[in-house]
């Protein structure tokens, strides 16, 4: 890909948007792509951390795993977002996995010529600091999830966040969850489960809460589940 096409991409990005041409360059000339395809891991945990990515089109899991080897899903990261989302201005390593869920389109940079070009145009710094701070208000909420609801809770708050985040909105009430989710990955989001998960999903089911199309993607009621829950 040409550098005028990587612009073309980087500049659809909201923290590229605002920059004018002559701004951008710098980034445009250390930018790369790449195409990644399902299944592959663009990092592992603990590795030195190095570049910064940017998803044009795709989808990324980013999950951790502990000394058993137990994971747990962190984030799902889609088209227009951006990571790791830590480790800027210091030296150390990418604090988790990062694997395709997706076949992804990424633009990346390496960590440290974006750190300079984030010191020369602090428009763009800020830009990163908000995204930062709604990373840890999602990690907060995600939290209190788990404190103050019990599994079968989780589950419904898990599959709303997911809809929000990931859904297509097929009219007033209704979500279709394109991405397609495992049971285990449901159960790794939220620390439970495989089978606490797939017997939830049925029971749910059973109640009309949440349905599946011929592709097995999740149709759901927004609405209802919070009223399942709160009500």
């Amino acid at each position: 890909m040409n550098q005028e096409s990587i612009q073309q991409l980087l500049q659809r990005f909201p923290l590229f948007k605002d920059l004018t041409d002559q701004e951008i360059q710098p980034i445009v000339h250390i930018a790369k792509h790449h195409t990644y395809r399902l299944g592959t891991h663009i990092f592992m945990q603990g590795d030195p951390l190095t570049n910064v990515y940017f998803i044009h089109h795709g989808a990324i899991k980013i999950y951790r795993t502990d000394t058993q080897g137990k994971e747990q899903i962190v984030n799902i990261l889609k088209d227009g977002q951006m990571f790791p989302h830590q480790g800027f201005f210091r030296k150390g390593n990418y604090p988790a996995h990062a694997q395709v869920m997706e076949e992804a389109e990424l633009i990346y940079i390496p960590i440290r010529s974006f750190e300079d070009f984030l010191v020369k145009h602090p428009q763009v710094c800020i830009k990163i600091f908000r995204i930062l701070g709604d990373k840890i208000v999602d990690l907060q909420n995600r939290l209190e999830e788990q404190i103050l609801h019990n599994t079968y809770e989780q589950i419904i708050l898990l599959l709303i966040r997911l809809a929000k985040n990931h859904g297509e909105q097929l009219d007033d009430e209704q979500y279709c969850i394109k991405t397609q989710f495992t049971n285990r990955d449901l159960a790794n989001m939220i620390g439970s489960s495989r089978e606490t998960v797939s017997r939830t999903l049925t029971y749910l089911k059973k109640k009309a809460l949440i349905n599946t199309d011929e592709s097995g993607n999740f149709i759901l009621n927004i609405e209802q589940l919070k009223e399942e829950i709160f009500n």
